[in-house]
């Protein structure tokens, strides 16, 4: 199953940019991979990438043996490795990051623990893509706002 968000919808009929799902694998199973990469893929490779579980340790070690070969075969240089976390802020329900508040204060607003917990691990993986200072933060708001977490600006 793809889980896809409206704050994608732009790119996501091509893949031509990696999608949260498949983001939150490569952080779960500890492979960085490049746009330019990702682009070096066929569009079967990238759907792939977006259909393969990556929840159990045996799925993400498969997952990212899977990469590693595709990267390798496409690019002829091997795909960097990242730490894997071993508790990941998207998966702590009971703790807003700080990154989520301070992105939406400069909103003026805030993410309750409630709101917080009430979201998938998913949607709590991508407001924590989106709210990191390196990142290009125009989707935060709409992500906020697709999730139910805040109306938007014309029902306010």
């Amino acid at each position: 199953m793809s889980d896809f968000f409206e704050f994608e919808a732009d790119f996501v009929d091509s893949l031509r940019c990696i999608p949260m799902q498949v983001r939150m694998k490569l952080d779960t199973c500890g492979v960085k991979l490049k746009l330019s990469h990702w682009h070096d893929l066929t569009d079967d490779e990238r759907q792939a990438l977006v259909d393969l579980s990556c929840t159990t340790e045996k799925e993400s070690q498969a997952y990212r043996e899977f990469l590693h070969k595709l990267i390798l075969e496409r690019t002829g240089t091997p795909a960097s490795d990242l730490p894997v976390e071993d508790s990941p802020a998207w998966m702590d329900a009971k703790t807003v990051p700080p990154s989520i508040n301070e992105k939406a204060q400069e909103l003026g607003l805030t993410v309750t623990p409630s709101q917080w917990a009430s979201l998938t691990p998913l949607q709590r993986f991508a407001l924590i893509k989106l709210s990191r200072a390196s990142h290009e933060n125009k989707n935060f708001l709409p992500a906020l706002q697709e999730f139910k977490l805040f109306p938007s600006y014309q029902e306010m």
